[in-house]
C-alpha cells in the first residue's frame, strides 16, 4: 500500500511539473507573439483542467488577438456554463464589441455592473476586468458605486488612476485627496503618484487645482497632512518661502523635530534661493535648545554668507567662526563645523596654510576613525589645492587602508587617481580608475568611467602626451578655482592640437568654465561647436542639453531650447538627461501633465 502511494505522488508531482513546464512554454511564446503556438499548448492545458478559469481567460485572449472570435466566443461560453462568473460576462460583452455588436455588449456589460448590486464584493474583480479591456467609464461607475455599497472599502486609488488615463487631472487629485483622508500614512505614495503631474510653473493648470483643494482642506479640517502636501507643493515650484510658512504651521502643531524645516533650508541653498534659506535657518537657531543642531544652523549661514563674498565680509565670517568655537569648544561634536572652517580658509580665503595646520589639529583631538576619515580628505584635497600631490596621496591612501570597502575609501581611491592624473601619472591613474567601475556608490563609479574614457581615448594620441598634459593642468586650475588660467590652457590645446580626440572634450570643458563665470555667449558658442563637428562623440547628449538649459535659463530662447529637449528625446533615450529633457520639453509645450 505505501509503494503505491509513492508511486502515486511521483506520478502527480511529474505530471504537476509537466503542466508548469508546459505553461511556461506557452507564456513564452504568447510574450513573442506567437499565438498560434501558444494556442495549442493552452488548448490541451485546460483540456487537462477543464475548470481553469486561467486557461480559459488566456485561451480567449489568444483567440482574440488572432480574430477569431467565434472560438473565443466558444471559450466563455462554455466557462459560463459551468459557473456566470461577472467578469467572464465582461469578456463576453467584450468579444461581441470586437466584432461591432455593441448593442449586445453594453447588455451584458449592464449586468455586469449590476451583479455588483447583489454581491458587492465582486466589484473590484469586475472593474479590473473593465480596465484590462480599456472600459474605463463603466470601471469608474463600479468603482463608485462600491463607495456607497462598501462605504469600508477604499477605491479612491483607483478612481485617481483612471481619471489621470482619461486626462481629467481634476478628479485625479479629488481621488487622492479623499485616499490621503482615509489613510495618511500614505501621503509619500501619493506624492510619488502625482509628482508627474505636477509643474514648476505655479501658474501651471495642475498645480492650480491641487493647491485649491489644499488650501480648501485646511479651512474645513486643518490636519497636518495637509500642511506637508501644501508645502511639498511649493517645493516643486520651488517656492521654498511659501513651503516655509506651513512647516511652521506644522512645527507648532507638534514641536518635536526641526529636521524638516532644516532639509527644506538645504534645498532653498542649494537652489540658491539664500535669502530664504537664512530666514528658515534663523528661525531654526530661534526655536532649538539642541546644540548639534544650532551648530547645523550656524554652519549652513557661514556657507551661505561666503558665497562671493568680499575681503571684509570674508573677516567678519571668519571672526564668527572664531566665536562658535570659543562658545561651543572643539570637540566630537563640533567636527562638522571645523570641516566647513577648514574648506572656508582653503577656498575662500585662499589661506591654504592656515587650513592645513588647522585641519591637522583636529586630527589630534579624540574622534571616531569616520571623522578623522573625513578630516583627512578634505586635509588631502587642500594639500592638492597646493600641489603638495605626495603628501595628500599619503592620507588619501591612510583612508583606504583604514576604512576598507567604505564609500568614504572608494572615494579616497577615485582621489588617488585624480591626483595621479593632475600629475601626469596617467597609467597608475587609470589602474585606480579600473577598480572603481565596479564602485557601490554610482556616482564615484560614474565619474571614475567618466576620467578613465578621457584617459584611455587620448593618451596614446602622440607618445609624449602633450595635449592630454595640457588638459590636466587645466583640470587643475579649475579645481583650484583659476577659471581665467584654466580656459587659457584649455584655448592652447585648441589651437595647438587641433583634430585630436581630446577636441571635444576641452570645448566641453571650456563651456562648463564659461557658465561658471556667466559668460553664457561663449559657452554657447562651443555647445555648438561640439554639436556641430563632434556629434558622433559622446557629449552629444551632454552639449545638447546644457546648451537648452542656457537658452532656457539665461539667453531666452524657449522655442530653441524646446529644440534641444527633443532631439534628446529622440535621438538619445539613453542618455542621463533624458527624463529631465522630457520634463521640461513638456513644460516648455504647455502640456497640462507635466
Amino acid at each position: 500500500m505505501q509503494k503505491q502511494i509513492l508511486v502515486l505522488l511521483f506520478i502527480l508531482g511529474w505530471y504537476s511539473g509537466f503542466a508548469q513546464n508546459s505553461e511556461a512554454q506557452a507564456e513564452s511564446y504568447y510574450k513573442k507573439g506567437e499565438f498560434k503556438k501558444a494556442l495549442i499548448i493552452y488548448e490541451n492545458l485546460l483540456k487537462e483542467k477543464p475548470t481553469s478559469y486561467k486557461y480559459s481567460t488566456k485561451l480567449v485572449d489568444i483567440h482574440q488577438q488572432l480574430e477569431q472570435y467565434k472560438e473565443a466566443e466558444k471559450v466563455i461560453l462554455d466557462q459560463l456554463a459551468k459557473r456566470r462568473e461577472p467578469d467572464m460576462v465582461v469578456t463576453l460583452g467584450y468579444n461581441y464589441q470586437l466584432i461591432d455588436s455593441l448593442e449586445t455588449a453594453n447588455k451584458l456589460y449592464e449586468e455586469a455592473i449590476n451583479f455588483a448590486d447583489e454581491k458587492p464584493y465582486y466589484i473590484y474583480t469586475i472593474a479590473k476586468r473593465f480596465e484590462d479591456y480599456s472600459l474605463l467609464d463603466q470601471a469608474i461607475r463600479l468603482y463608485e458605486k462600491g463607495k456607497i455599497l462598501t462605504p469600508e472599502r477604499n477605491y479612491n486609488t483607483q478612481l485617481a488612476r483612471i481619471y489621470g488615463d482619461l486626462g481629467d487631472i481634476e478628479k485625479m487629485f479629488e481621488n487622492y485627496i479623499e485616499f490621503i483622508n482615509y489613510k495618511p500614512n500614505y501621503l509619500s505614495n501619493i506624492k510619488r503618484a502625482i509628482a508627474d503631474f505636477i509643474s514648476e510653473n505655479k501658474d501651471n493648470e495642475n498645480n492650480i487645482y491641487l493647491r485649491r483643494l489644499l488650501l480648501k482642506k485646511i479651512q474645513q479640517e486643518p490636519q497636518p497632512y495637509w500642511y506637508e502636501m501644501l508645502s511639498w507643493l511649493y517645493v516643486q515650484e520651488k517656492a521654498y518661502n511659501k513651503s516655509f510658512i506651513q512647516e511652521k504651521a506644522l512645527y507648532k502643531r507638534n514641536p518635536e523635530s526641526l529636521e524638516r524645516i532644516i532639509d527644506l533650508a538645504n534645498m532653498a541653498r542649494k537652489d540658491n534661493d539664500d535669502d530664504t534659506a537664512k530666514s528658515i535657518l534663523n528661525y531654526v537657531l530661534e526655536s532649538t535648545q539642541d546644540q548639534t543642531i544650532a551648530l547645523t544652523a550656524h554652519q549652513y549661514i557661514l556657507e551661505i554668507d561666503s558665497k562671493n563674498a568680499d575681503k571684509k565680509t570674508l573677516e567678519q565670517i571668519d571672526e564668527t567662526y572664531q566665536n562658535l568655537f570659543t562658545e561651543f569648544g572643539k570637540s566630537q561634536l563640533t567636527i562638522p563645523l571645523q570641516l566647513a572652517y577648514g574648506k572656508f580658509l582653503a577656498f575662500d580665503k585662499k589661506d591654504t596654510e592656515t587650513a592645513t595646520e588647522f585641519l591637522k589639529e583636529s586630527l589630534k583631538l579624540n574622534i571616531r576613525y569616520y571623522r578623522k576619515a573625513k578630516i583627512k580628505l578634505l586635509l588631502a584635497d587642500i594639500l592638492v589645492l597646493q600641489e603638495k600631490f605626495n603628501e595628500a596621496l599619503i592620507f588619501y591612501s591612510q583612508i583606504q587602508a583604514e576604512m576598507k570597502n567604505s564609500t568614504i575609501a572608494q572615494e579616497a581611491r577615485f582621489k588617488v587617481a585624480k591626483t595621479s592624473y593632475y600629475k601626469g601619472d596617467f597609467d597608475w591613474a587609470e589602474s585606480q580608475l579600473k577598480i572603481l567601475k565596479s564602485s557601490t556608490s554610482q556616482l564615484i563609479a560614474n565619474d571614475a568611467l567618466d576620467l578613465k574614457l578621457l584617459i584611455t581615448d587620448n593618451k596614446f594620441e602622440d607618445s609624449l602626451q602633450t595635449s592630454l598634459k595640457l588638459y590636466a593642468k587645466a583640470d587643475l586650475y579649475a579645481f583650484q578655482n583659476k577659471t581665467n588660467d584654466a580656459i587659457s590652457l584649455l584655448d592652447k590645446i585648441l589651437e595647438e592640437h587641433q583634430g585630436e580626440n581630446i577636441i571635444g572634450q576641452t570645448l566641453y570643458k571650456q563651456a562648463k568654465l564659461y557658465e561658471k563665470k556667466k559668460d553664457y555667449i561663449k559657452a554657447e558658442t562651443n555647445y555648438q561647436e561640439i554639436i556641430k563637428n563632434y556629434r558622433d562623440g559622446i557629449l552629444t547628449d551632454d552639449a545638447y542639453y546644457y546648451l537648452a538649459e542656457l537658452y532656457n535659463s539665461y539667453l531666452e530662447k524657449p522655442e530653441e531650447a524646446k529644440k534641444l529637449y527633443e532631439k534628446i528625446i529622440f535621438e538619445h533615450q539613453d542618455s542621463i538627461y533624458f527624463i529631465e529633457a522630457r520634463r521640461k520639453f513638456r513644460m516648455l509645450r504647455g502640456d497640462s501633465i507635466n
